[in-house]
């Protein structure tokens, strides 16, 4: 070896690297494979959360911090942003009543989402849920009486809409919590070691989701514009979801359980309405629905985004009745059920993750969409959304950076929420069809 040359020393030097980096790889494949994936996740939780971070930080400047040259790291924190979005009189007191209702509704969502399974907590949670209930009820019917409405073509009706959460949250908590019989028949049979019953978290969750609209009920109807198309969201987004989820899941259900005539080139029809962007078919979705009087409704863009959402509720919905055994329903068929009790009974129960998750993809979708949102209604119209209302925020020194980023925070909180308290669903929701039984 002292007899070569140096250039080929160097050679033998990085063949006996590339052979142990070789080795190393072929021994070490799994781990090495687990660190590459792990840090792709990591960049692309950075590449999401860094437009996130920007909008909070630019929200919380104050407007001479933001129009700058040079932008500046360090300022102090302003509200002033969020307070452009607040009504020009003063905010009515309900509103913060509701406000702290669901931020205690999240925290003690969250906490009894850890609890142990003991027979002390499952009574504790069970009445802390009904009194929070209680509590919201009586917080509507101070708003019914408290807050005015306002008679304008752009605000709504806030008695009508506090009488309509008052019934929403007490038909809510009498089908989703279990009844009082039900509790003592599982106390005896478990020897007073009763679990905690995941139903009863919908306690907690119905509490929010509806403080969360009366909240924007309450602005919307102190004159704030945005809050007002931030309702205008809840609404059409909500109904919507309903609307496509339902559809969806009686249509998956037809298609996983009876053999339909052309059932694959249905399935392929239903799907072939997500194939064009939007842009494509908003000019005849436009002359036609001036034509039907539909322009600037909540009818018009709930029934549009219901007719884009149920293809993907229908395929996903499929996906979920299909791993759900035939056996169960023939069992019930034979105890003398008919075939819309053995849905109800049998099947609806055991796809309620399937139907979680699917709501909030087809509650993210209608959320954000925008393109029909800007074309189907009009400027300050009476269903005009979030989204196109954020993009027209100008000033008179030209964009309010400041107010789209505090009402961009805003728009992603509701849905935040809502994607937070089904996140034990989102899982199963993304990798349906994985396994097989």
């Amino acid at each position: 070896m002292a007899n070569f040359p140096k250039w080929k020393k160097v050679g033998f030097f990085l063949i006996s690297l590339l052979v142990r980096f070789r080795s190393f790889i072929v021994s070490n494949r799994s781990k090495i494979v687990f660190f590459i994936i792990m840090v792709l996740i990591f960049i692309t939780v950075i590449v999401y959360v860094l437009p996130i971070y920007w909008i909070l930080v630019t929200s919380l400047k104050s407007p001479g911090d933001i129009n700058t040259k040079i932008p500046k790291f360090f300022f102090n924190i302003s509200l002033e942003n969020y307070r452009k979005l607040l009504p020009t009189e003063n905010v009515p007191s309900v509103t913060y009543l509701l406000i702290a209702q669901t931020f205690g509704g999240i925290l003690l969502f969250a906490l009894f989402s850890l609890a142990k399974p003991i027979m002390s907590r499952a009574v504790l949670m069970r009445n802390i849920g009904l009194i929070c209930n209680i509590i919201f009820v009586l917080t509507c019917l101070y708003g019914f009486f408290s807050t005015q409405p306002i008679p304008s073509r752009s605000q709504t009706d806030v008695r009508f809409h506090f009488f309509t959460l008052i019934v929403c949250d007490i038909v809510a908590y009498l089908l989703f919590v279990p009844w009082r019989k039900k509790i003592s028949a599982a106390n005896n049979s478990s020897g007073g070691n009763l679990p905690i019953d995941k139903k009863e978290l919908f306690a907690f969750v119905i509490t929010i989701i509806l403080a969360t609209i009366g909240i924007c009920i309450a602005l919307a109807n102190g004159g704030s514009k945005y809050f007002y198309q931030l309702l205008n969201s809840i609404i059409i987004g909500g109904g919507s979801t309903v609307l496509a989820v339902g559809l969806g899941t009686l249509s998956a259900y037809a298609f996983s359980r009876f053999n339909i005539a052309g059932k694959d080139d249905l399935l392929f029809f239903i799907l072939s309405t997500r194939m064009l962007p939007p842009v494509v078919v908003v000019i005849p979705i436009y002359l036609m629905y001036a034509w039907l009087g539909l322009r600037d409704t909540h009818f018009g863009l709930i029934l549009l985004y219901t007719t884009f959402n149920v293809s993907f509720a229908v395929w996903l919905m499929k996906g979920f009745i299909d791993e759900i055994p035939r056996e169960y329903e023939d069992a019930a068929l034979v105890d003398g059920y008919t075939r819309f009790q053995t849905f109800l009974k049998v099947v609806l129960p055991q796809s309620v993750t399937g139907i979680a998750a699917t709501a909030v993809f087809c509650l993210i979708t209608a959320w954000n969409e925008f393109a029909f949102a800007l074309v189907l209604t009009e400027t300050g119209g009476r269903a005009v959304t979030a989204p196109p209302s954020i993009t027209s925020a100008t000033g008179s020194a030209g964009m309010d950076w400041g107010k789209i980023a505090a009402s961009t925070f805003v728009f992603l909180l509701p849905v935040a929420i809502f994607t937070f308290l089904m996140r034990s669903h989102l899982l199963r929701g993304v990798t349906f069809g994985a396994v097989k039984k």
